[in-house]
């Protein structure tokens, strides 16, 4: 049996780390960290770590709103978006995730970026 990124990456204890360091990287970020102003980081992180674990195969449903509804109105353009993965792939690499895994993360991650990305660069 072929292990899934899921279990590549640890599970979801794991992904839940990394997203805990992918957080703490974001807003030391001035550029994106107003996104998170009014968010409740605890949930943020709780749902962050499901929809990871969710994309990487785990036994895990995502549970959270529509990538388009839940951006809607944030004006996220895609420099902000491709600063946000470089933070994650960032965090993958404090948790020295290989290459094709954090390629494989990254790729799911962009799948969705036309619903987050609503403004013009």
């Amino acid at each position: 049996m072929t292990d899934t990124l899921y279990d590549r990456l640890g599970g979801e204890d794991a992904i839940g780390a990394v997203v805990d360091e992918f957080y703490d990287r974001v807003m030391a970020d001035e550029q994106v960290a107003h996104f998170f102003d009014d968010v409740d980081m605890q949930k943020q992180r709780a749902h962050q770590t499901q929809f990871i674990s969710s994309v990487a195969g785990g036994p895990v449903e995502y549970t959270g709103g529509e990538m388009e509804a839940v951006h809607d109105g944030m004006g996220i353009d895609h420099d902000e978006f491709d600063a946000i993965a470089t933070h994650l792939d960032d965090a993958l690499g404090e948790f020295d995730v290989g290459d094709d895994d954090r390629e494989a993360v990254l790729e799911a991650i962009e799948s969705h970026r036309e619903p987050i990305v609503v403004a013009a660069d």
